[in-house]
């Protein structure tokens, strides 16, 4: 095996939960899920030549994620604009109870799921926990910036909460 090879298999074991956890912030869908997944990991093996060391690989790999979804978000939105969906033509039967919209966790999947892409990402990588530094550098934007905006974005969240509520 090439060392590239096996640079890549090794990245993509360590992290690919990343992987999941952002296709699974922009897709609703498991086939969707699955195509952005094999897309974000073709996209990590063509710019594993250009990883930068001065990051860590999860940065990077956060980043190629990122940044994949949301073209495939865009592309994926369009081809779902221009289709009929398959509840128009048959009855397709509501979540199991265990998921309703009463839970907090599937409420706020579903209204991170309605932020615009890069608030989306801004949020996904706060509740993973990164420090604002560490966003920044994923999304190549200023430390404050990444401060205000995810300020900006959990008050627009509890405002749809507090609007659930009532």
């Amino acid at each position: 095996m090439h060392e590239k090879e096996t640079i890549f298999l090794s990245v993509l074991e360590c992290h690919k939960g990343i992987i999941y956890k952002v296709a699974n912030t922009y897709c609703y869908d498991a086939a969707d899920r699955e195509d952005l997944m094999q897309e974000i990991i073709l996209q990590v093996w063509l710019s594993l030549d250009r990883f930068n060391d001065n990051y860590k690989w999860s940065t990077w790999i956060y980043r190629v994620a990122l940044n994949t979804s949301i073209s495939f978000y865009r592309k994926n939105k369009t081809r779902k604009d221009k289709t009929v969906g398959l509840s128009a033509i048959i009855d397709v039967p509501d979540a199991p109870e265990e998921f309703s919209a009463d839970n907090d966790f599937v409420l706020l999947r579903k209204f991170v799921r309605e932020l615009r892409e890069i608030d989306r990402a801004l949020i996904l990588l706060h509740l993973e926990g990164l420090k604002s530094k560490e966003i920044a550098e994923i999304i190549e934007t200023s430390q404050t910036n990444v401060t205000t905006r995810i300020s900006r974005i959990k008050k627009k969240l509890r405002l749809k909460f507090d609007q659930h509520k009532n």
